[in-house]
């Protein structure tokens, strides 16, 4: 709960002279809402007693009326400052919260769902506004409220009568301890069913066309529903508990009204009060069923807004894996890597190290090409480089001869251009998916990055041609085209160092072997790194690494591994052979 309150307290903070103006308003609006009634009573014991005129009778309207407009000035204000002030905390709490996302690790996406964090953007976020805007106007309103009825219940008219009235209210503040308790725990669990919901309708709209290609349209509706009927029964659950307690207040007020209706009434009879503070009392006890039902609704959303503070507050622990260290004097990168007996485990997998004893050293301008079967750890490895992962030794990796934790996170992915295996495109156009990674980017720069990746001639015959928008993921354009805009934006980055994780899969040879040589002319004096499963792709290459189960099973040039006859030359002869029968076959259809 400490945890919660420092959280809210720490933003509501930074807009306290809000809440104190609408506290102020808010305070005025009670006490001349208190003060109305009195002038009621006083022209009803005038009249009764033959004691008022009208002068005095329209001196007390008018008097009303100016209550009156300033009670709607005071409403307008607390509204204005309460509200202002929590839509401002929501915005500031959503700008941290996706800064704060930004700044973690891989690993903590791997193990949190996107419609899990989806849903405090949105549910979480409105609860907390909330709490943070409605409940303490709430709260704040009956509070002050139930002091300035109460005392002038019990000074200006009766307290026995005040007393015998508020008896049956006493079960209310009884029964609110049990219900924020029980509205706490079901409206978390509504918000993780909520949470589910969404990353289930997310998953399965981002899949939809696996999901037609499988035909398994109705497995994935039998598992929304499931979902979205579990999100009802959570739902459920917090409205029958609001539906229980509501009405009971009513009918705990419900008695109190009575019971003061045949003390009040005998007390007016015997003399004991005036018509008039009968009718006061009536209106101050009215003015009490607001209090009373409020204190019900804070309850309710100080609850709700607790809850979903407290799963924020799981997201602002998250702490990330990669810390950055690094000497501020290192600005750029040359691009010389040296791997030395690097090893490297996933969590929870130290049993199966990704890597073992790797031991690389590639020099600025040379390119290093990594090449092995699925699962081997190429993809690890240049993950490693730019530390999306980091190794317990920081020595089993230096760039320019440095520890690589010794250059500062933003240069080293700043000079690091990469490209990997899921080329991912932005929901935009082709250029400015192009020009991503490059501030003021021209457009003949993209024209330029495009030609070199082969895909500008793609891009002309779209509808809106560098224009053209980008479906989500860049699901509008086929897989080769998507690879090849990716390939563009690495390429604009002009890096020093230039990473493609088997970004030609989907391209054809001579497309392939047309982009290499735009490589080969552009990256002159640069380093670059590539991943490939094809010979064709790698063979000029000036160091080869060819990865076995983590480990360096072969390092050479072309002609070096072919000549030992290993891992290398019978893939590379595997692939010869597969190259030739499909021209034979080709031969043949022709």
């Amino acid at each position: 709960m400490n945890r919660e309150l420092k959280l809210a307290g720490h933003y509501a903070g930074r807009y306290w002279v809000w809440y104190l103006f609408g506290l102020i308003s808010l305070t005025a609006v009670d006490f001349l809402t208190v003060e109305v009634p009195k002038i009621t009573a006083a022209i009803i014991d005038g009249l009764k007693a033959d004691a008022i005129t009208i002068d005095v009778i329209t001196g007390l309207l008018w008097k009303m009326l100016l209550f009156a407009a300033i009670i709607a000035l005071g409403r307008f204000g607390w509204r204005f400052f309460f509200f202002g002030a929590s839509r401002q905390v929501e915005r500031d709490l959503r700008n941290d919260m996706f800064g704060h996302l930004e700044t973690l690790s891989p690993r903590y996406f791997n193990e949190h769902k996107t419609g899990d964090l989806m849903a405090h953007f949105t549910s979480d976020l409105q609860a907390i506004r909330q709490l943070l805007g409605m409940t303490i106007i709430t709260a704040f309103d009956a509070t002050v409220q139930l002091f300035l009825v109460l005392f002038n219940m019990v000074t200006r008219i009766d307290a026995r009568l005040t007393a015998v009235s508020l008896l049956p209210m006493l079960l209310i503040i009884v029964g609110d301890v049990f219900f924020g308790k029980a509205m706490h725990r079901r409206f978390l669990e509504k918000q993780e069913a909520f949470s589910s919901l969404t990353d289930q309708t997310q998953e399965a709209i981002s899949g939809i066309r696996v999901i037609k290609a499988f035909v398994q349209e109705r497995k994935e509706l039998y598992a929304f529903a499931k979902a979205s009927l579990k999100c009802k029964d959570k739902n459920l659950r917090v409205a029958r508990l609001v539906s229980t307690v509501f009405p009971a207040l009513d009918l705990v007020i419900g008695v109190s009204i009575s019971l003061n209706i045949l003390y009040g009434g005998r007390l007016a009879i015997d003399g004991t009060i005036t018509l008039g503070e009968f009718v006061l009392f009536n209106s101050y006890l009215t003015m009490l069923v607001w209090p009373m039902i409020a204190v019900g609704e804070a309850v309710s959303s100080i609850s709700q807004g607790m809850a979903s503070l407290k799963r924020l507050g799981h997201i602002f622990d998250a702490k990330p894996d990669i810390v950055d260290t690094g000497d501020p004097s290192v600005t750029a990168l040359r691009g010389e890597i040296a791997l030395k007996h690097l090893s490297f485990s996933y969590p929870g997998a130290e049993q199966h190290p990704a890597l073992s004893d790797v031991s690389v050293t590639v020099q600025a301008g040379e390119t290093l090409a990594i090449i092995g079967r699925t699962g081997s750890g190429k993809t690890t490895l240049v993950s490693l480089l730019e530390r999306m992962w980091d190794t317990e030794d920081p020595d089993m990796i230096e760039i320019d001869g440095r520890p690589i934790r010794e250059i500062p996170l933003r240069v080293l992915r700043q000079d690091i251009a990469y490209v990997p295996q899921d080329s991912f495109l932005f929901s935009d156009t082709v250029e400015n998916n192009i020009a991503f990674g490059v501030e003021n980017a021209t457009h003949a720069q993209v024209e330029a990055a495009a030609a070199a990746a082969c895909v500008h001639d793609n891009i002309m015959e779209f509808p809106e041609g560098y224009d053209t928008l980008v479906g989500e993921r860049g699901v509008t354009i086929s897989g080769g085209q998507k690879q090849r805009t990716a390939i563009a934006r690495a390429l604009l980055k002009d890096a020093p160092i230039l990473i493609l994780d088997d970004s030609l899969s989907a391209v054809d040879t001579d497309t392939e072997e047309q982009i290499l040589e735009n490589l080969r002319r552009m990256r002159a004096g640069r380093t670059t790194l590539i991943i490939a499963h094809r010979i064709s792709t790698i063979q000029d290459a000036d160091h080869i690494l060819v990865l076995e189960d983590g480990h360096r099973a072969e390092y050479g040039t072309h002609e070096e591994l072919l000549a030992l006859g290993g891992i290398y030359r019978g893939i590379h002869d595997k692939q010869q052979l597969e190259r030739q029968l499909r021209e034979e076959g080709g031969e043949m259809d022709g």
